[in-house]
């Protein structure tokens, strides 16, 4: 019979997680710790160059940063900040972009892409598409006069996606201010949380499909929203005509849809919300305090809204992960139409 020492027990646990954590590889849980300058060593041009994309899209097109500023809410709500997102569909595998939030509604895509294709020159295989929806995020509003903030990364990419936890999930712009408040609370986000990051609507656009629903049938009544400002009606009257109106028209989300500012607080104030579920965070009382702080102080309003894109951005899936090659599919669909263009160049020899 021999004895083992306490320190002998303690080496050999340490050896055994760290060969775990070894084989786990690429493929291991991706909630690793998030922290600043992740890439540092391993690429360190990474933020630098998600900048350059996204700033040479929105001289290019300028509603692309507001739409590159949705998908780090409509990813980290769903199942955590992994990417899923941005997964095509597959035969056996249908994914979030065509969900009822998503359908019809986001949009460049692209922009995640060729910041992706930049990154992969560089250095491939290092950087995660979950990591680049977080810098791009915050870019976009940077390059909007919006503020600036560290953001931490290491996030793994899913290696799937689901439309049914989308639908789930994620809000429709009908919802009011109550739903989207119960929503935020159970990802412990609180009141404050959900009027600063609501702010995100500072910039860009919605479809009239969008507001129809506050314009002509409020909560089902068949009638206008009481709150909505006279003169701000007569002007969605004559953008969204109903029934005829063409539904895909674009109507600015704040009176300064390019310029990140507090103008959307000060616009849900004088009844000029676009949105239900904007302009009902003027009526309910837990929300419309912060409404009216920030329609005052537009510092008070960027320091929140950088805090809660914080807090969403921790939000973390524990599910396995990878780094995508493509965003846009999982690395062994990416391997697999490699090995069927090979097979298929050796078969025509």
């Amino acid at each position: 019979m021999f004895s083992t020492s306490t320190a002998t027990i303690s080496f050999f646990f340490f050896l055994l997680i760290s060969l775990a954590a070894i084989h786990a590889g690429d493929n291991g849980p991706s909630y690793s710790k998030l922290r600043h300058g992740y890439y540092s060593t391993t690429c360190p041009d990474a933020e630098i160059t998600v900048k350059n994309v996204i700033r040479k899209n929105m001289i290019i097109d300028p509603r692309s940063a507001a739409s590159v500023m949705r998908f780090q809410f409509h990813d980290c709500f769903v199942n955590g900040c992994d990417a899923s997102m941005l997964l095509d569909d597959t035969p056996n595998m249908l994914g979030e972009k065509e969900s009822l939030s998503n359908g019809g509604s986001l949009r460049s895509y692209e922009v995640i892409d060729e910041a992706k294709a930049n990154l992969e020159q560089i250095c491939p295989g290092v950087v995660s598409c979950a990591d680049i929806i977080i810098m791009a995020a915050r870019d976009a509003v940077l390059f909007s006069g919006g503020p600036d903030w560290a953001v931490k990364l290491g996030r793994k990419d899913s290696l799937t996606a689901s439309q049914k936890d989308s639908d789930d999930i994620m809000p429709t712009p009908r919802a009011n201010a109550t739903y989207l408040l119960n929503l935020f609370q159970k990802f412990n986000l609180s009141a404050k949380d959900l009027v600063a990051l609501s702010g995100s609507h500072s910039i860009g656009k919605a479809r009239c499909f969008s507001i129809v629903f506050r314009l002509y049938n409020q909560s089902g009544s068949g009638l206008p929203d009481p709150a909505m400002n006279p003169e701000y009606r007569k002007k969605l009257d004559k953008l969204c005509p109903m029934p005829d109106g063409n539904l895909s028209v674009t109507v600015d989300l704040d009176s300064t849809p390019e310029l990140f500012d507090n103008q959307y607080f000060k616009d849900l104030v004088n009844g000029k919300g676009s949105l239900n579920s904007d302009q009902t965070l003027f009526t309910l009382p837990e929300t419309r305090k912060y409404v009216e702080r920030f329609s005052r102080g537009e510092k008070e309003f960027y320091e929140a809204f950088v805090k809660g894109m914080i807090r969403l951005g921790d939000l973390q899936s524990g599910r396995s992960g990878e780094i995508r090659r493509n965003c846009r599919v999982v690395n062994q669909l990416v391997l697999g139409r490699r090995t069927e263009g090979v097979s298929r160049k050796t078969s025509l020899t």
